[in-house]
């Protein structure tokens, strides 16, 4: 992708790696004229900011120079400065070499000209800056001439050797080695490079093609192995580039042969040591991967020779490129559509004609259209690579990776890379408190556990809790409930009896005998009262014989006008209605029970609501509960702040049915209008209940659950009571509520997190169905590994996914019912049969088994669930035997139904249908005399079935013809083309459409047989499946556009065979859409 541009015939070098913000630095270049014929030279800095999206540079400084530019470096040179942006050196005509102090160019005060030395001989095109030592300049140019200039000290440069190396040539290219630096290597047009060793001052080595025919242009050290360098060449009989080792210096390691005519110029990715640029006369720019010599970025060709490419030390994906038609731009190798870059240059353009109102878009024919695509490199690129990660796992997990403290030069290539994993603990009580849980919880001690839990307790109502966690798993836990809250019946009886002796006076306490018979006088009287009621008249007037004495003086009945007259005479009659109201009237109410208790249950349940009525002491409200058992009253309508004694009631009164129900009710009540302080008593209610979820919820209000100690508290107590729902109720366990199951998965994941796998999935419900539970239970399953070898694995807890299927095969069944399927004989291959196997989605319900010797007829159906309905295939009628098997390429395949059924061992193909299917017996067939030959079956119509002679019928079957299988992962293509197909013809009304598209069926064969010969390039294949995907979404405007840009970019002869085709039928599919 082109980010910047800048019209100056001119060379370049980018600013030092060190250098903030980048530069960029022109010099007019000696090789090159403008339109003007001018001879003069500028330097000039640029400063290359790719923040800004317009494509131009910003000038920052510019300087006349004394002369033209044959080469250009920037050193890291500051001559002691603080604030120093380096030197720039320029080589020029005449042998001058001049120097440059980029910050006084920068800021154009003082002077920028360090120096200017004329000691070559010559043009100086070779120039290079030490790496390590910065104050080190190389310089090269005519008849050999090498100069190293110490930038301290200028007077005198130094001369690597002597020139005895016959005969004098210019210095191309100068590189100081990368690893050693004392190492410095030049390249000569006769195709030789020499190697120096400035410790000795001399060449330690040449290295030189015996061709003959190399003429070096450039040469570029290996970033990290010493020992390596490239060298290129610019001779178009030899356009090639070499990579040497000088331990190996007899023949290259490598030759890159991808240009067609001479190599100008090469640049060594210092971030990425596999890529290397080169240009070349040939107008291209390629990017190569010498790990295995392959160009793995290539920009279009351009207009004219690119004489120089350099990577950008500070961004490296970005590089330069100056050519020789005056223009220096500047390429990312990481990929872009230039239709981005012209759609900016449309609407800047757009914008100034607008007047305020859009215009109409613009119709680009199509040929004009094609996007320009640009792949981004092939191989990812090192300095994208990570050199250090750490990342969180699942189970606690921490998988950490880094540098080697080993040099890189040292380490093998590829290097391997160590991943550490290591197991992160960071809640250690929480931990030791799970497994105490755990453990309570598998020796079913939690007596023992609920009783250290209450002693543990700070606070009150947790103390409480335990307490009552404790009695749920007693027996009698509703008396012990009570003596919890403070109520205990032996404790009364003594207050009772103790306050009854405080009463008596002193007078009748000598009285024990009398006492005693009036007890058992009355003990007599109760036991002949509850005679009464089950004896007859005569057994009643016995008892009163015996209950009145004898000596007892007669009593009279009241007959007066008065209450007692009244009264007596309706007991008389025996309305005892009528008496039980007078009585109530005046205020008898002792006379009024006990008169309606001979009345019946109704008159005395009027009674009683009229006394309470009546009467209003303190304990009215109690007794009238207590006495009409209306506990729900009880609940909703008592003071909160006598919570305690109204659960004391629901635990001495309410039956098993509703008790549950009313300790819920209390228990909301409480939460709702008792506030925060009621909140937590609450629990109490709900643990009474045995109300799990209520609980849950109850506790979620007053805690936060992110606290891994908060949960564990709740975890303790939702166990122990479940267990005792489980010892009490259910001994197949209680299934929990989803609150309680969101709960117990965030206690699970919490100490998955700490490592803890096995307790986590002991925690998990066995028979919940809930998606979360079921997905963290099988990923605590596999985490385990090794631990839980011959156990029984959890199901999948995922939705079966039928890959590759799409819902355009539903809509189309029914006419599937209507055809048969084309059977295809395979020939038994030797490929193993595990080619497809999904490792992940597998299929509800197999359709049916395939046997190993049909593995390549495999298709998207068959990993699909069958039909409702599936069309068994025909038996053959006699004397009907099938065509040749070579047909099946001139004959149109029916589009309707993809299922293969199981082929027998030895397979016989059927006739096909062209009619719908009336019978499953077919009618006999008629032989004839004078059959027509097997060969013209293939002149009857598209589908039509062929007779065959005796002879022919005797004759042994035809030799079937091995046909490669489709991969899988090409098998969706095909899928989405024959189901297109379908879809049309079914949508088709003329008959031009229809022909048509049977003609595109048979040429879509030739795309599978390429598909399955694996011939088309990744670039069409890529193409192919987003026309495929397009297809699948009813996109068939996006599909041509996609189709439109795999054509532009891809070979004649490589699409030309199948592309027309498939463009009518989405044109077509386009049509009928509209």
């Amino acid at each position: 992708m082109k980010l910047k541009e800048l019209e100056r015939p001119a060379v370049q070098v980018w600013s030092p790696a060190s250098q903030y913000p980048v530069y960029l630095a022109t010099g007019t270049s000696a090789q090159q004229l403008d339109a003007s014929f001018s001879t003069n030279g500028t330097l000039e800095i640029f400063e290359v900011d790719f923040r800004d999206p317009s494509m131009d540079l910003k000038q920052k400084g510019v300087l006349s120079a004394s002369s033209r530019f044959h080469k250009l470096i920037w050193g890291s040179f500051d001559n002691g400065l603080l604030e120093s942006s380096g030197v720039i050196a320029g080589g020029g005509d005449n042998g001058m070499l001049t120097l440059y102090n980029v910050t006084h160019i920068l800021s154009s005060g003082k002077e920028p000209v360090i120096a200017q030395r004329q000691k070559h001989t010559g043009a100086v095109r070779a120039l290079d800056f030490n790496h390590f030592q910065d104050n080190l300049l190389a310089s090269g140019a005519s008849n050999s001439e090498i100069f190293i200039w110490d930038l301290n000290n200028l007077s005198v440069p130094m001369t690597p050797g002597c020139k005895s190396q016959q005969p004098l040539e210019d210095v191309k290219a100068l590189s100081w080695n990368r690893q050693v630096q004392h190492i410095l290597s030049s390249a000569h047009p006769s195709g030789k490079a020499v190697v120096w060793d400035l410790r000795k001052n001399e060449p330690i080595i040449k290295v030189s093609d015996h061709s003959s025919r190399m003429h070096c242009s450039g040469l570029a050290w290996h970033p990290d192995i010493a020992t390596q360098l490239v060298l290129c060449s610019e001779d178009d009989r030899l356009p090639v580039i070499q990579l040497w080792d000088l331990r190996f210096a007899s023949s290259p390691l490598k030759v890159l042969e991808s240009h067609s005519r001479g190599i100008l110029s090469v640049s060594w990715s210092q971030a990425d040591a596999e890529l290397l640029l080169s240009s070349s006369k040939d107008n291209q720019i390629l990017c190569w991967n010498l790990g295995n010599s392959e160009v793995v970025y290539k920009l279009p060709t351009q207009s004219s020779w690119c004489l120089d490419v350099q990577w950008c030390p500070r961004n490296p994906p970005v590089f330069s490129a100056a050519s020789f038609d005056g223009w220096i731009s500047l390429y990312s190798v990481m990929g872009r559509s230039w239709e981005i870059q012209h759609m900016v240059q449309a609407d800047k353009i757009s914008s100034s004609f607008s007047k305020g109102q859009p215009l109409p878009p613009l119709q680009v024919p199509e040929h004009v259209a094609q996007a320009s695509l640009i792949p981004p490199l092939k191989k990812p690129p090192k300095w994208i690579r990570r050199p250090a990660g750490v990342s969180f796992a699942f189970g606690g997990k921490l998988v950490t990776f880094g540098l080697s403290s080993t040099p890189s030069q040292k380490l093998p290539q590829p290097c391997p890379r160590l991943v550490f994993i290591s197991q992160v603990i960071t809640e250690s009580e929480f931990l030791m408190r799970s497994l105490e849980l755990q453990e309570a919880l598998g020796s079913g001690n939690l007596m023992k556990y609920c009783q250290n839990k209450s002693q543990q307790a700070l606070l009150p109502c947790e103390k409480m809790l335990w307490q009552f966690l404790k009695v749920t798993l007693e027996q009698d836990s509703r008396m012990k409930f009570l003596k919890l809250l403070g109520y205990n019946k032996d404790e009364l009886l003594e207050k009772v009896t103790t306050w009854l002796k405080r009463d008596l006076g002193p007078a009748e306490s000598p009285q024990p005998k009398k006492d005693n018979f009036n007890s058992n006088r009355q003990q007599v009287f109760c036991s002949q009262a509850s005679k009464h009621t089950t004896e007859d008249a005569s057994a009643s007037s016995a008892f009163f014989d015996e209950l009145v004495p004898q000596n007892m003086t007669p009593w009279e009945i009241p007959i007066t006008e008065d209450t007692d007259g009244l009264l007596s005479q309706a007991l008389l009659l025996g309305e005892l209605s009528s008496a039980v109201e007078l009585c109530l009237k005046e205020e008898r109410f002792a006379d009024a029970i006990i008169l309606a208790q001979a009345g019946g249950t109704d008159l005395l349940k009027r009674t009683q609501e009229c006394y309470l009525a009546k009467t209003q002491t303190k304990i009215s409200s109690l007794l009238s509960c207590v006495v009409q058992k209306n506990w729900k009253d009880l609940v909703c309508s008592c003071s909160l702040k006598n919570w305690r004694e109204a659960l004391a009631l629901l635990l001495t009164y309410s039956g098993p049915e509703k008790f549950p129900e009313l300790c819920d009710m209390l228990g909301t009540r409480m939460e709702q209008e008792g506030g925060r302080a009621l909140t937590s008593e609450a629990t109490l209610c709900y643990v009474c209940s045995g109300n799990v979820e209520q609980l849950v919820e109850c506790w979620a209000k007053g805690h936060q659950a992110s606290s891994p100690m908060a949960l564990q508290d709740l975890i303790e107590k939702v166990m122990v009571l479940n267990r005792s729902l489980e010892l009490q109720q259910a001994p197949n366990g209680i299934s929990p509520g989803p609150t309680t199951t969101y709960r117990i998965t965030q206690y699970a994941n919490l100490l998955a997190a700490q490592g803890s796998l096995a307790t986590a999935m002991s925690f998990l419900p066995n028979d919940c169905a809930q998606p979360p539970v079921q997905q963290l239970r099988d990923r605590l399953f596999h985490a385990q590994g090794s631990a839980v070898l011959g156990q029984q694995s959890p199901p999948f807890p995922f939705p079966w996914v039928v890959v590759g299927a799409t819902t355009r095969f539903k809509e189309t069944s029914s006419y599937r019912l209507g055809s048969q399927p084309s059977h295809q004989v395979p020939s038994p291959s030797s490929r193993p049969t595990d080619t497809f196997q999904p490792s992940l989605v597998m299929p509800l319900t197999p359709s049916y088994h395939i046997p190993c010797q049909s593995s390549r007829m495999k298709t998207i159906s068959d990993y699909r669930t069958p039909e409702p309905q599936a069309i068994q295939p025909l038996p053959l009628g006699p004397g009907v035997r099938p065509g040749p098997q070579n047909s099946w390429k001139n004959v149109p395949t029916p589009q309707g139904n993809l299922q293969r059924k199981k082929l027998p061992e030895v397979f016989m193909p059927l006739a096909p249908i062209t009619a719908p299917v009336r019978s499953l017996i077919p009618e006999p067939q008629r032989v004839l005399p004078s059959q027509t030959p097997i060969s013209s079956v293939n002149h009857a119509p598209p589908g039509a079935p062929g007779e065959l002679s005796l002879q022919q019928r005797q004759q042994p079957p035809p030799k079937m013809i091995e046909r490669k299988a489709l991969p899988p992962e090409h098998q969706s293509l095909k899928t989405s083309f024959e189901a297109l197909l379908q879809h049309c013809s079914l949508s088709a009304t003329d008959l031009k459409t229809k022909r048509k598209l049977d003609e595109a069926a048979q040429r879509l064969e030739g795309l599978y047989e390429k598909l399955c010969e694996g011939t088309l390039s990744p670039h069409v294949l890529a193409g192919l499946h987003e026309v495929a995907r397009c297809v699948d979404a009813r996109s068939f405007e996006q599909g041509l556009a996609v189709h439109a840009q795999v054509v532009g970019y891809s070979s004649f002869s490589e699409v030309s065979s199948f592309m027309p085709i498939l463009k009518a039928v989405l044109t077509i599919a386009h049509k009928l859409q509209g």
